[in-house]
């Protein structure tokens, strides 16, 4: 996929932009389990009462207090706090809040900034908790083994209905300091400050209770706050969820489109060199299926790469803050999930490959029979072809399948892990919160971040699942893309004269196709002077079409030169040197649609008039006594016209180029002799002052040309006319025997 990356770049601001909403989705993702928490810690366990220094007590409750704490402790406190008296104007505002300050006294905090509360909450909360204590020791002195275990012995004792206050208060402060002390080192033991806090909450919420305040008003009120920012929070992640699904999609959209532009683009480049690396079938696995499976990657790419680890690690976190003795819980799942993926990925990832080779060879196999389906059939090959596809059907099948059960194993085995680690956590969890070590609320957000971890691992197995295919077809698409074209226009390109002759030489060239061991061309020199009509003529395989590929560059010589108009042909834009050339291959290739977008295929801007002269002059009479005449269909490969008739159009198509040199490759031999004959004549009246090269293994064809070039293995043995070639060559007169009677030879 690394080699993809750069294709990126016109999609750098979505990117940036989706990245970005992955951060806000985590984040908002990775909040709700502390929301969660605090509703459950807080709103049900604490009443909604978040901190242990009460907003209002009474006088009366905070002399008490005093009784454990220090001078300097109390004059803190008393800066925080403002004595409101009943009867007052103050009072009567306040009293719909705090009813108590109809009968008594009552101490309102002034400073409710986080940080005056925090710096009170270990001292005024330890001793309000002290109180609260004492008070229900009061009420039943039973409960004094289970509160307060060191003052148990003297409490019991004491005469019933004593005033343990007033007891207290004519103690010595260093005996009341100790009986603080024990308190702090008991829930020293069990969870800290944090433990005592929480501890404290209860002692505030009974002196709310004892001031006849709403309660229950407060714990709603807290809940619904909570719920309230925790909707807005989900409403927020589904926005980014829904963004980040929309930008992906443009990503993997635009970059496929892109792929698929620039491959198309980069073929319509490639020279047969290129084209003899590249099968067709292959070209079309890459361009279709290899970049689907890019596409189809890059969208949970976009999504997951960034989110997974993002999640992941910031679940580790909160988790590690909520509970850090559980921390090797989440380890152990961690490392389960790592074995299993690196066992699935060791056995698939090098099967992906060879599916995609597999398809390519089920794409050549079914292309093969599509185009030579008559032959298939009238050689009676069905069952052979059959079986042939159906091996290479069953390889693809089998090999899928076995990748499909592998990964099959992983969603399984994630679920497990996940289902075990959850009960794992409830385990030592509520071992731990029966020690008092950590809240429930803690608890259920620790395991809920622990899901997020796990399933941080299965987003990323899913990525998993498609990258590997994904990086296999990427690079199958790269290597397209990096391939160095072979023949190109020069940098300085240079033009042809203004008195442009549409003569040709040949001056030692020799050719040798790619990888090959040997020269196909050996040391072609000739010259084709402007206006005449060249005949070309050999054995099978002596390299008669591989000379006029040549001329349009469809390879470069690889040494020698070849000149038009006296310019070396290497030295001139393919545009400009491909304007001057008029060709016609030995297969004719139609493109679906009419007649008429076929022949303007040579020149858009051609009128009705040229087209239908260049219909004569190839004698497609045919299609000018057609009811459609030029608006005639003509389906994919020209399939609905006899092979002598897709020939004759091919003819037409080239002459509506009206270009100064013409090559015709091999293209009368799908006519009869008296359409052969007609359609020359034609030739020589109406490309009067034109070069034609005709490639061909008639004598009737060439025999009337200017020249005549006999190849033979590559090596042009005799040049010149019918006559002097009859005479002078013996290759040429052997096959020119074999076709024409010895009277048609004079």
């Amino acid at each position: 996929m690394l080699r993809i990356f750069k294709y990126f770049k016109p999609y750098l601001l979505l990117l940036t932009l989706a990245v970005v909403l992955l951060f806000v989705q985590a984040d908002a993702d990775l909040t709700l389990p502390d929301y969660m928490s605090d509703i459950v810690n807080v709103g049900i366990q604490q009443g909604g009462v978040q901190h242990a220094v009460p907003e209002a007590l009474r006088e009366s409750t905070l002399k008490r207090a005093f009784l454990f704490l220090t001078e300097q402790e109390q004059k803190e406190v008393l800066a925080n706090y403002q004595l409101v008296k009943p009867g007052t104007s103050k009072a009567q505002a306040l009293a719909p809040k705090y009813p108590a300050l109809l009968k008594e006294p009552v101490y309102i905090l002034s400073n409710r900034s986080p940080q005056a509360i925090s710096a009170l909450e270990p001292t005024l909360g330890k001793a309000l908790l002290l109180v609260f204590g004492i008070q229900r020791i009061q009420q039943n002195p039973q409960e004094a083994k289970k509160l307060m275990p060191k003052m148990a012995p003297m409490l019991a004792n004491l005469p019933p209905n004593t005033d343990l206050f007033a007891l207290l208060a004519k103690m010595p402060f260093s005996e009341r300091r100790k009986i603080s002390e024990a308190l702090s080192q008991r829930f020293q033991a069990i969870g800290g400050e944090k433990a005592l806090r929480q501890a404290a909450t209860r002692a505030v919420k009974a002196e709310y209770e004892a001031m006849d305040i709403d309660t229950a008003k407060i714990q709603n009120r807290y809940i619904l706050h909570k719920g309230g920012l925790m909707l807005l929070i989900a409403l927020i992640s589904a926005i980014a969820t829904i963004s980040v699904g929309y930008l992906a999609a443009r990503i993997a959209s635009g970059v496929g489109r892109d792929l698929r532009h620039m491959l198309f683009e980069k073929v319509m480049l490639f020279s047969g060199a290129e084209f003899d690396r590249f099968s067709t079938a292959s070209l079309i696995t890459r361009a279709t299926n290899d970049i689907t499976q890019v596409q189809n990657a890059i969208m949970p790419l976009v999504r997951l790469s960034f989110y997974a680890p993002i999640i992941g690690i910031g679940a580790i976190i909160h988790a590690l803050d909520k509970s850090p003795s559980m921390w090797w819980t989440m380890a152990l799942a961690v490392i389960i999930l790592l074995g299993v993926i690196g066992v699935v990925f060791s056995i698939v990832i090098p099967k992906f490959k060879l599916i995609q080779e597999l398809l390519d060879q089920l794409n050549l196999i079914l292309r093969e029979n599509l185009t030579g389906m008559m032959v298939v059939r009238a050689f009676n090959r069905q069952q052979v072809e059959s079986a042939r596809f159906e091996r290479a059907n069953r390889q693809l099948t089998d090999l899928s399948r076995f990748v499909n059960r592998v990964f099959v194993v992983m969603m399984p085995m994630m679920m497990l892990v996940l289902n075990g680690l959850m009960i794992l956590i409830l385990w030592v969890g509520a071992h731990e919160v029966a020690q008092s070590t950590i809240q429930v609320g803690d608890m259920m957000a620790f395991m809920q971040y622990a899901m997020q971890v796990v399933f941080a691992f299965l987003m990323l197995s899913m990525l998993f699942i498609l990258l590997p295919r994904a990086d296999v077809s990427a690079n199958r698409v790269a290597d397209v893309l990096a391939t160095e074209i072979t023949v190109k226009s020069p940098a300085k390109p240079r033009p042809f004269p203004e008195n442009f002759e549409p003569s040709i030489g040949f001056s030692k060239v020799r050719f040798r196709y790619p990888n090959a061991e040997e020269d196909v061309l050996h040391d072609i020199t000739t010259q084709i002077g402007a206006g005449q009509t060249i005949g070309i003529m050999g054995t099978t395989g002596s390299g008669k079409s591989t000379l006029v590929n040549l001329i349009p560059r469809f390879y470069d010589v690889t040494s020698g030169q070849i000149t038009i108009s006296g310019v070396d042909i290497r030295e001139v834009a393919l545009e400009e040197l491909r304007a001057k050339i008029g060709y016609v291959p030995q297969r004719s290739n139609l493109f679906a649609g009419t007649v008429e977008s076929n022949l303007r295929f040579a020149n858009p801007n051609a009128d009705e008039e040229t087209m239908r002269r260049a219909l004569e002059i190839a004698q497609a009479h045919f299609i000018l006594e057609h009811p459609k005449g030029l608006k005639a269909e003509v389906a994919q490969g020209g399939v609905n016209f006899s092979g002598g008739q897709r020939q004759r159009l091919t003819i037409a198509r080239a002459l509506v180029k009206d270009a100064p040199i013409y090559i015709f490759d091999e293209c009368f031999s799908a006519l009869d002799y008296q359409t052969d004959a007609r359609l020359r004549r034609a030739l020589r009246k109406h490309l009067a002052g034109r070069t034609i090269i005709i490639v061909s293994q008639r004598v009737a064809t060439i025999k009337d040309a200017d020249k005549i070039l006999v190849l033979d293995e590559g090596h042009l043995i005799c040049e010149g006319t019918h006559k002097e070639l009859m005479k002078s060559c013996e290759v040429y007169r052997e096959i020119a025997l074999s076709q024409l009677k010895q009277e048609a030879l004079a």
